[in-house]
């Protein structure tokens, strides 16, 4: 259900937009969106888990706050962003 340390490590590599870089917008909006593909794969098989559903809700509503406020501030990151994660806006 959480990503192990090697995976985070990778993810802030290849979406860091500076060296170091662990809380911009595009980091944070990664490392949600591959918890929530975690939680997603989850629930095929735990399907009444509903207190891990409560998680995921506000994990989704945490990205969607990330990718509202990226879009607000610059909007040719936030379309980048979404093509390399594949999402739908």
């Amino acid at each position: 259900m959480s990503i192990t340390a090697e995976r985070k490590t990778e993810l802030i590599k290849e979406y860091a937009t500076k060296a170091n870089d662990t809380g911009s917008p595009e980091v944070q909006v990664a490392i949600l969106s591959e918890r929530i593909a975690n939680l997603t794969e989850h629930f095929k098989g735990h399907n009444k888990d509903n207190h891990s559903r409560r998680g995921l809700l506000k994990l989704v509503s945490t990205r969607r706050s990330l990718l509202d406020y990226l879009k607000k501030v610059d909007e040719n990151r936030y379309k980048v962003l979404i093509e390399k994660l594949g999402l739908r806006r």
